[in-house]
């Protein structure tokens, strides 16, 4: 028997949307654990990696330091490290705040929004350092492949990860690269 693509994902500054669409892949995940062992994803609900893999799915920009660290971890336990979704190419709606400074946003979040009720900015220790903006995966790690989207579609990620595990060119065909 052969041993099974070792897989774990993870999800930064995004909205799950990309997990989401890998979990419609509804009962052709059945098919794809007899050939696929995840290690941390929301399949299993494992937090941390166990140890190195093969293929990584990443979703989300950067938009804290917390978030550099876990992707540059990420990165460096997967040989095979996948951006996926919009937010992890180009940033993409967290990435809506780079028009503005850091300062702007949070004084328009905590001083001066509608319905507002703070008197000032969260300066707790605990809280990650925001970046200056939000970044796509791409400009803090290498990045071997991109599944675009928003999210990819379900047959998207189908389409990849049978083609990637067959040894294929995982390249999608133009009909599963759409933004809904």
């Amino acid at each position: 028997m052969a041993e099974k693509l070792k897989v774990a994902t993870c999800s930064l500054a995004g909205c799950f949307g990309c997990h989401m669409s890998l979990l419609d892949i509804d009962e052709r995940l059945v098919d794809l654990l007899e050939v696929v062992a995840f290690d941390r994803s929301p399949i299993d609900d494992l937090k941390q990696i166990s140890g190195p893999v093969d293929l990584g799915l990443i979703e989300g920009g950067v938009c804290n330091a917390e978030n550099v660290h876990v992707l540059q971890e990420f990165r460096r336990l997967c040989k095979v490290l996948v951006a996926v979704g919009e937010c992890g190419i180009t940033g993409g709606i967290p990435s809506m705040r780079n028009g503005f400074t850091l300062k702007e946003c949070l004084e328009e979040s905590y001083i001066r929004g509608v319905g507002v009720e703070f008197a000032h900015i969260p300066d707790d220790p605990e809280l990650p350092l925001l970046l200056d903006k939000v970044r796509p995966l791409h400009h803090i790690v290498k990045i071997d492949y991109f599944l675009p989207g928003c999210p990819p579609s379900a047959d998207a990620f189908w389409h990849f990860l049978t083609a990637r595990m067959a040894g294929q060119d995982p390249t999608l065909p133009n009909a599963l690269i759409h933004f809904d």
